[in-house]
């Protein structure tokens, strides 16, 4: 689910240097509206980030398996069922929720959603 920002979350204040002195100033209305829009956009695109994220993870795994598809080897069943699974990602996982379990991750950072471990029979 996209986050949005309340104002009362923007932080009231800004560090600003001159002449190699730091100070901390009150944002004003105007910066903290802007803030806030620029926030808002940016978690508003969250999804796109992570469907692209899936994307590449997704080519990746077609292309370490391309070898298979020459014309010399004869794939495995369980192969092109998972190369297929792979190319329907996008077109079955369609929203933010989805995505999440797609790119869940285990304490020692590595894929948990079985889409991404390739088949050994």
């Amino acid at each position: 689910m996209v986050k949005v920002w309340k104002i009362e979350e923007v932080s009231q204040n800004k560090i600003v240097s001159e002449n190699n002195i730091q100070q901390v100033i009150s944002l004003t209305d105007a910066e903290k509206q802007a803030t806030l829009e620029k926030w808002n956009a940016w978690e508003a695109k969250a999804p796109d980030r992570k469907l692209a994220e899936i994307r590449e993870m997704r080519n990746r795994r077609l292309a370490d398996t391309d070898y298979m598809a020459i014309s010399d080897y004869t794939m495995p069943d369980y192969i092109k069922t998972w190369r297929q699974t792979l190319r329907d990602l996008p077109a079955n996982h369609t929203n933010e929720d989805a995505y999440d379990l797609l790119l869940a991750r285990d304490s020692d950072s590595k894929l948990t959603h079985s889409v991404w471990t390739q088949p050994t029979s």
